[in-house]
């Protein structure tokens, strides 16, 4: 049995029901809203499915609580994927998941209102503010914030001064005994968040619930957002670029994190042996990745399958450009302690209720005290 979302669901079954008739096995795709709880539940019951479709920074739970199984990828294999992505999939030097797709955000701009992609966050922020004071946009720059904030998009202010999250260990793994939220390099990257958040640039008024609406309305020149913001962009005839974040003064350029979406095999399945050949040999295969890609216009992990998608589309090509250096998200358990400390951290400092130094200093300490309790 194999969990996946909706939208891959449909698409995996066609390939489940060849492999299905080549084996002379059954092989069931079963819809999950919500594949990391389900099969985190079923796990630790020793039961759920032989495989799940996910992203990649499940992986230190899952490792964890012992629910997946490393993988045996040939050299071959290994180095037809994207570096980054196999990066992705490996944790303490092993590597548990096929990926398929990777993702990250980019500088989208509204063409009509900004012909030109700027080099510089100061020029963006020159420009956006100076199309508001003509009354032709409301919003100089779209980032989601909210009252919460949103460390996936904190990271690339903190990244382009070499911050973050983690330090890394000598083999380039993510190391839990590194905390760097309140490095110097982090503090940087606040202070700049903290300027624009003073600039009304970026506000807490702004978060997932509106801000499709507002970029898709021409409210807006530029808007930091993924691959799954298109298609309503389309839909509301907004003409549009997609081009890499810009770089930071006295920093370098503003990296995203990278996502990848993988196959992983559960360590309860009782079919071992074809679970990891549907998910090696099939799930690794130019054609099954070209098809997911028609379902999320992320760019195939896959080498060959990228280079067929991008020769035909410009924005997963701009996509993949706008990730090129780009790290993976920690893929360590210990992420889930970073997430909301660091999210509240940058609310407060965009919103002007806490210096840098004094909400990221706060951002850490939970960060520390929060890994330590597991």
């Amino acid at each position: 049995m194999i969990w996946a979302d909706n939208n891959r669901a449909t698409v995996l079954q066609r390939f489940a029901d060849a492999f299905a008739k080549e084996n002379g096995v059954k092989v069931a795709v079963q819809v999950s809203t919500d594949v990391r709880r389900d099969f985190g539940a079923a796990a630790q019951t020793g039961s759920g499915p032989d495989v799940i479709v996910g992203a990649h920074d499940w992986l230190g739970e899952f490792v964890q609580n012992n629910a997946v199984s490393p993988l045996s990828l040939s050299g071959d294999l290994v180095a037809g994927f994207l570096p980054s992505a196999i990066a992705a999939a490996t944790l303490n030097e092993q590597i548990y998941g096929v990926p398929y797709a990777v993702e990250n955000i980019a500088l989208v701009r509204n063409t009509a209102l900004a012909p030109e992609a700027p080099e510089t966050l100061a020029e963006l922020v020159e420009s956006g503010l100076a199309l508001v004071k003509s009354g032709k946009a409301t919003n100089a720059l779209l980032v989601p914030v909210g009252k919460g904030g949103d460390s996936y998009f904190a990271y690339p202010f903190l990244s382009a001064f070499g911050g973050g999250f983690f330090g890394q260990k000598a083999n380039g793994e993510y190391d839990p005994g590194k905390v760097i939220v309140n490095s110097d390099t982090s503090i940087k990257g606040a202070e700049v968040l903290a300027e624009i958040g003073k600039k009304k640039v970026l506000s807490t008024n702004v978060d997932g619930t509106n801000i499709d609406a507002l970029f898709n309305a021409g409210k807006a020149p530029y808007y930091f957002t993924g691959p799954w913001a298109i298609e309503t962009a389309k839909k509301a005839g907004i003409k549009y670029a997609i081009s890499p974040l810009p770089s930071i003064e006295g920093g370098g350029r503003m990296l995203p994190f990278l996502g990848v979406q993988m196959f992983y095999v559960s360590a309860n399945t009782k079919n071992k042996t074809l679970a990891e050949e549907f998910v090696i040999n099939q799930m690794a295969s130019t054609e099954v990745q070209e098809a997911l890609f028609v379902v999320g216009n992320r760019p195939p992990a896959l080498k060959e399958a990228y280079e067929k998608v991008a020769a035909g589309n410009a924005d997963v090509k701009a996509w993949f450009e706008a990730g090129v250096g780009a790290k993976p998200i920690p893929n360590i358990s210990a992420v889930r302690a970073v997430w909301g400390p660091v999210a509240q951290a940058e609310a407060d400092v965009i919103a002007g209720k806490s210096s840098p130094r004094a909400a990221f200093d706060a951002a850490q300490k939970q960060v520390v005290e929060g890994i330590k309790k597991g």
